[in-house]
């Protein structure tokens, strides 16, 4: 059985979660820490566009409340259009600024982040790390 299966489930009820009345694409995210502790997180749009939330980033700032950046070891998404239905879709990456955030998790833990990138049924993923995704990352030295 596939590891990040239970945190793939995660990362789709907290999908099931998300407020995007405008994109309609919705997005769910699961942090896991060392000690197996999850943090959920969903995107949240907002009619003032810059105000909105990516769901890594919601799901970044539970963790911190529940267990701190530093015990960050995996991230998951799941994202695709609201109405996409049954059928597999492309897996989803977290953005730059995503990205970046997740950087500060991984310079704060010194572990290189493991992403599960997934479509919104799960079925179709990467896995990658942090320093893959964004080798020239700013970094708390910078």
């Amino acid at each position: 059985m596939n590891k990040a299966a239970p945190l793939i489930e995660a990362a789709k009820a907290a999908r099931k979660r998300a407020y995007a009345p405008y994109s309609q694409f919705h997005v769910g995210c699961a942090v896991e820490s060392a000690d197996g502790t999850v943090a959920l997180g969903a995107n949240m749009e907002n009619a003032c566009y810059r105000l909105g939330v990516c769901a890594e980033q919601s799901a970044l700032a539970a963790a911190q409340q529940a267990f701190g950046l530093e015990k960050v070891r995996r991230l998951i998404v799941v994202g695709g259009p609201a109405d996409s239905g049954e059928e597999a879709g492309a897996p989803v990456t977290p953005c730059g600024g995503c990205r970046q955030a997740i950087q500060e998790a991984a310079a704060l833990s010194g572990h290189d982040i493991e992403i599960v990138c997934c479509d919104h049924t799960g079925e179709q993923s990467i896995t990658t790390t942090i320093r893959e995704l964004l080798p020239a990352a700013f970094s708390l030295g910078d």
